[in-house]
């Protein structure tokens, strides 16, 4: 089982080698694209992309002296005929430079792709949200080689998708940004905090009534207080605890590590590090994180492994709360200490 990790230069790839990672993936924006259509947004990432074109060989050239892979990132929902045409060009430029995958998210561009005869192969992205048996029929027929799975999907769904179609690979979300909403549904962009930040970001106020057109009883105002004030809370987690570090340095964020071993044993192919746009060191602590994990699962089994990424930011309050996990099915059930601590009851109103 590999780790895929995300770089945003080409320095970091030795970086996150030497930490564990066996696959990279990156964007860049060519000249010609931003020249033609004024904007950056090749893959749904303003920022984090490679600084020049020409670090895409680079990469490609330093990830291969490693014994790496490298995959390009071209993964918005959908594209012009326009814009279809110039990621053709990118696609034969990346692929003379012998680059591994391309990873795509726009149907159209995937059977463009796959209408050709490149060596590289065609990952589709997490954004064509395909999370059943079918649909990962009907993008293998274009050209598929692996499916990314979405956020929020059931280890139980991945094992039958991954069952049923052997001759797919796979990958899944371990590490770092969430999505609130369904991202492959999602038509916006992802800014920086400065520039208002993504929209699922937005603190929005609310004035809750009732369709009778009669005043809320108290009874209900604790209970919409209390449904707001959880989902603030589930809201934080989803966007890595206020985008901060546990005392010991590890990032918080959303998590899979305890679901390593059911990956491990259901034969998907890799788990992915999310955050193309994120500072090095915290892309050099989640590899080490997940590779401390992989290594313990290979060597003491699985038990030993969820106990260690359970315990690895020493904050085992908030695993327990769920909301930082992208596969709660998987957390160990808390003793009574550790769900008092959690504080993490929500408080039952009689609305009768």
């Amino acid at each position: 089982m590999k780790i895929t990790a995300p770089i945003s230069r080409v320095e970091e790839i030795e970086i996150l080698a030497a930490a564990g990672a066996d696959e990279f993936y990156c964007s860049v924006v060519p000249e010609s694209w931003t020249s033609t259509f004024k904007t950056s947004a090749v893959s749904r990432r303003a920022f984090g992309n490679l600084p020049e074109f020409s670090d895409l060989e680079k990469a490609v050239t330093e990830a291969h002296r490693l014994g790496k892979q490298l995959h390009l990132v071209m993964n918005s929902q959908h594209y012009t005929g326009e814009q279809l045409a110039c990621l053709l060009d990118l696609a034969r430029l990346f692929d003379e430079m012998q680059g591994d995958s391309v990873i795509v998210g726009d149907e159209t561009l995937l059977a463009l792709l796959g209408s050709h005869d490149f060596n590289f192969q065609i990952h589709v992205s997490s954004i064509a949200s395909c999370r059943n048996s079918e649909s990962a029929s009907f993008h293998q027929a274009l050209g598929a080689d692996r499916i990314i799975f979405p956020r929020d999907m059931k280890i139980s769904e991945m094992e039958s998708m991954v069952a049923a179609n052997p001759s797919l690979e796979f990958e899944a979300f371990m590490l770092n940004d969430g999505c609130v909403y369904e991202e492959g549904s999602c038509h916006t962009i992802h800014l920086p905090g400065k520039l208002g930040g993504a929209i699922c970001i937005d603190n929005y106020q609310s004035n809750d009534q009732r369709i009778d057109g009669k005043p809320l009883s108290d009874a209900e105002k604790k209970a919409f207080e209390i449904n707001d004030k959880d989902y603030q809370k589930w809201l934080w987690y989803r966007f890595g605890n206020g985008f901060s570090v546990s005392p010991n340095g590890m990032p918080y964020g959303p998590c899979g590590l305890c679901a390593l071993p059911r990956f491990l044993a259901s034969s998907v192919t890799s788990v992915k590090i999310a955050g193309r746009d994120a500072p090095t060191e915290r892309k050099l602590k989640s590899v080490q994180m997940v590779n401390a994990v992989r290594e313990t699962l290979i060597e003491q089994g699985g038990d030993a492994a969820k106990a260690l990424a359970r315990g690895m930011r020493e904050q085992p309050e908030h695993c327990q709360t769920g909301y930082m996990c992208y596969y709660p099915e998987v957390r160990m059930k808390p003793d009574a200490k550790t769900l008092q601590k959690t504080q993490n009851a929500i408080e039952v109103v009689d609305l009768s």
